[in-house]
């Protein structure tokens, strides 16, 4: 059953979207912007993708809970998990989607590569050991909860890394890596009829006597579900925020109102999206109003789109 779908990344890649046109930003700056951008789009489809085709199989199904795109956090430590999946006996599936532009390499120490189209090679991290960390995360989160098995039985984990349908994946010999659990991203399901066929005889019965109803399993996607805590879309770092306007504009702003009669703006109150400077009076409103956006300032044009869920 499908417990949570995506967060909606709409606000987050509108705001960068909208900086790169701001022409009070660094060279530094626009960089960042430009890698975020980069990063940020081509994850969004693929997580999206991948939703799709487990959705297909799990999101009807009463012996699976199914959430996307989870956020966890516990002593100072966080976990973003892509894709959960939860069966009635307490296993667990963790899928990492990686989006791709290019072949991915594995030799057989397990180290991941990327090769493009110009046959440039970069070493990335490893998306299984990524996985695991979010593992230790997720197994406080299960205690703090109280999610368990019966008669106090650990849960199980697994851990899949999802590529896109087309990607070109080069595996070392299974014998010296197993790479079975990276797979394209519309193989999961029977990649996991295949994981359900291999279960030793002693697994079998150990996982039928550690198995809970369908409605529990609903309620354990719930109470995972309560403890989504999402990033602020609108969250920048210190460093990009937009450089003061030179002094000689900043008169020419500060005396501008004189001759309209409007309120004078802030001059070290800028919008948080545009750099634009604020009067007082926006500033007031954005301040009284420092829960909607997220306590940030923005100027009238960029209130109505970038406010904090």
């Amino acid at each position: 059953m499908l417990i949570k779908a995506p967060d909606d990344k709409s606000k987050r890649l509108k705001l960068l979207r909208e900086l790169q046109r701001s022409d009070r930003l660094e060279t530094h700056q626009k960089e960042w912007l430009r890698k975020e951008l980069r990063k940020l789009e081509p994850g969004v489809a693929g997580e999206r993708d991948a939703a799709h085709y487990l959705d297909l199989s799990f999101s009807e199904s009463k012996n699976h809970a199914v959430l996307h795109d989870l956020r966890l956090e516990v002593d100072d430590q966080s976990a973003q998990i892509d894709h959960l999946v939860v069966d009635r006996t307490l296993t667990f599936f963790l899928l990492e989607t990686k989006t791709y532009n290019g072949s991915l390499h594995i030799n057989d120490r397990g180290e991941f590569m990327v090769e493009y189209a110009d046959e440039k090679k970069f070493g990335i991290e490893s998306p299984i050991e990524q996985s695991r960390r979010h593992e230790t995360v997720l197994k406080k989160v299960l205690e703090r909860v109280g999610i368990t098995g019966r008669m106090g039985t650990k849960p199980t984990f697994h851990h899949i890394v999802m590529v896109h349908p087309k990607a070109i994946i080069h595996r070392p010999d299974s014998k010296v890596f197993d790479t079975s659990s990276v797979i394209k991203a519309d193989q999961f399901a029977s990649w996991h009829k295949k994981f359900v066929d291999k279960l030793s005889g002693f697994s079998v019965v150990s996982g039928m006597l550690n198995t809970r109803s369908r409605n529990t399993v609903l309620e354990w996607g719930e109470l995972l579900k309560a403890e989504h805590s999402p990033r602020n879309p609108l969250e920048l770092p210190d460093f990009m925020k937009p450089k003061q306007l030179p002094a000689e504009q900043q008169q020419v702003l500060a005396a501008a109102p004189a001759a309209t009669g409007t309120s004078p703006p802030q001059l070290d109150a800028v919008c948080f999206a545009c750099g634009k400077p604020l009067t007082e009076k926006v500033v007031k409103f954005c301040k009284d109003q420092s829960a909607r956006f997220g306590g940030k300032l923005y100027c009238y044009n960029h209130q109505s789109s970038n406010r904090a869920k």
